[in-house]
């Protein structure tokens, strides 16, 4: 006893005097490791997938804080990464990567173009903002909480349109102005900046070797992706979301061009997922 007393005391004194310590936390931590592995593995070919389990949460319960959340990641995307959590729902972990080219935020880009310090921040906040609104007016979304702190969001486990038929999902644009993709599809018929009066929703699937092809919803519905109904019902909601964003930005003196959108199944019901932040949309002020 009076040994580790002296053990422990001489430890307290090396923290006192800011030694570094490093290489005995280190040495530490395999004792603890080299412990557990031989106390949960046997050995035994035919009990390997089960001892295996059994130091796993040996660890987790060694390891992880009390309270802890425990997840796992799932998907990581270009501007936030995908946990899934015990409780069955998921957590969106926001970054500060941006989508553009040659160093230039462009929303309408299928890359990484850049990185902004405090950005990830900043949509996690328009996400719940608008969230919020959009939730107020009647319309269900797959928002459930947000921790400001570390940059994450929970929520609602939601299936994305096309993930049945082996895609990856489907992005929904609502456009109010004629700017982006549409001008390099359609610049000799529209010029740049033309209002597109009461707003223009077009679909594409999300496949970034193919450029996010456009499909209508007669596609969609050949597909089996979703019914001329629910299409219909979707822009209609796609609409309205619009409004809610375009009028509440204006209130600030912005203007919105345009946005994207993505919905999906959640126990048979259709909501909005993903986000509503600067990454999917087209803001300007006077112009």
């Amino acid at each position: 006893m009076n040994e580790q007393r002296e053990i422990i005391y001489a430890q307290r004194n090396s923290v006192l005097q800011g030694e570094n310590l490093r290489e005995y936390i280190v040495a530490m931590i395999e004792d603890v490791v080299e412990s557990g592995v031989n106390g949960h593995l046997t050995g035994v070919e035919d009990s390997m997938d089960e001892d295996i389990k059994k130091l796993i949460a040996y660890f987790d319960d060694l390891f992880l804080l009390k309270g802890a959340v425990k997840m796992k990641k799932v998907y990581a995307g270009k501007t936030k990464d995908v946990f899934a959590l015990e409780n069955g729902n998921y957590l969106l972990k926001f970054k500060d990567d941006c989508t553009g080219k040659d160093g230039k935020f462009d929303p309408g880009e299928n890359a990484v173009g850049l990185t902004i310090d405090g950005v990830g921040d900043v949509n996690l906040r328009m996400s719940i903002h608008f969230f919020e609104k959009v939730n107020a007016a009647g319309i269900k979304t797959h928002y459930i909480s947000a921790d400001l702190a570390n940059t994450t969001m929970e929520v609602l486990p939601a299936e994305c349109f096309g993930k049945a038929q082996g895609g990856n999902g489907l992005e929904v644009i609502c456009r109010l102005v004629a700017t982006g993709s549409f001008i390099r599809r359609y610049g000799e018929y529209i010029a740049d900046g033309t209002p597109l009066e009461g707003g223009y929703v077009e679909c594409t699937f999300k496949n970034d070797a193919k450029g996010d092809p456009l499909v209508t919803g007669e596609g969609l519905a050949a597909l089996g992706v979703m019914s001329p109904a629910l299409f219909e019902s979707m822009k209609e909601q796609t609409l309205k979301i619009t409004k809610i964003v375009a009028d509440d930005l204006k209130t600030i003196g912005l203007d919105l061009w345009d946005i994207k959108f993505e919905f999906g199944y959640n126990n048979g019901e259709v909501i909005l997922i993903d986000e509503i932040a600067s990454g999917n949309m087209r803001v300007y002020k006077d112009g």
